[in-house]
């Protein structure tokens, strides 16, 4: 937040009618907007000043929406990304997720939908920020505040959203998690996707857990869920 408490959102949109309008919608509803018009100056703008959400659109003049995403992550800045896009399809929302944005948004979209996904990115930010827990599974211990799942000293390297998916089956660790609680605690309610993109990150998450010795592994229970426990 700014120092006046105001929640402070960049929006990096190259179609000015569209940035505008979504500009004076935010400050209607209480935020404080700043506006990029091209993905160099998104880019430079993410990195110099501090925002609590940054609203991201995929095909943009100079640095594309991917290669913003993928660097902020690949620098350590986490602030959480709603990607605009005017691609539809599983494979390009699997592409938006993985580069580490949170939350994806196909055009035409709707204002008040716009509103709700970014109150919902920024209660899940909170709530990430605020949880002091730790999760042992096996060997691998999860750092839900520092965003960190660790095997003997070692970090796993994990995209933003397959740490949540992790961290989600942690927390209900010996128990059955079906896909729609993973795609409502993960993705939350207002996610327009399809409930394949929850069978892409567990497929990820386990690939990388499977490549850990000693560690935890998901196990399938076909027509029920997933449940994650101690490797054997």
């Amino acid at each position: 937040m700014g120092d006046d408490g105001a929640v402070k959102l960049l929006v990096v949109e190259d179609d000015r009618k569209i940035a505008a309008a979504v500009q004076r919608g935010l400050v209607a509803e209480g935020f404080t907007v700043d506006v990029a018009h091209d993905g160099d100056d998104g880019w430079w703008m993410a990195t110099e000043r501090a925002y609590d959400l940054i609203v991201l659109d995929l095909m943009l003049p100079g640095r594309n929406g991917f290669v913003i995403c993928r660097d902020l992550r690949a620098a350590g800045n986490w602030t959480p990304v709603l990607m605009l896009t005017a691609k539809a399809g599983d494979l390009d929302e699997a592409e938006g997720l993985d580069t580490g944005a949170d939350d994806y948004l196909t055009k035409p979209f709707s204002f008040p939908v716009l509103v709700a996904r970014i109150r919902s990115l920024l209660r899940r930010s909170q709530r990430s920020r605020s949880d002091g827990d730790v999760s042992v599974i096996g060997a691998i211990t999860i750092d839900s505040p520092g965003r960190r799942a660790v095997v003997d000293g070692t970090e796993i390297d994990l995209s933003r959203r397959e740490f949540d998916v992790l961290e989600f089956l942690a927390r209900r660790a010996g128990h059955v998690v079906s896909k729609d609680e993973l795609l409502d605690g993960v993705w939350e309610f207002d996610f327009d996707g399809t409930s394949n993109i929850v069978e892409v990150y567990v497929a990820r998450v386990r690939k990388k857990l499977d490549e850990v010795p000693g560690g935890a592994r998901i196990v399938t229970l076909r027509g029920a869920g997933y449940r994650i426990e101690p490797a054997p």
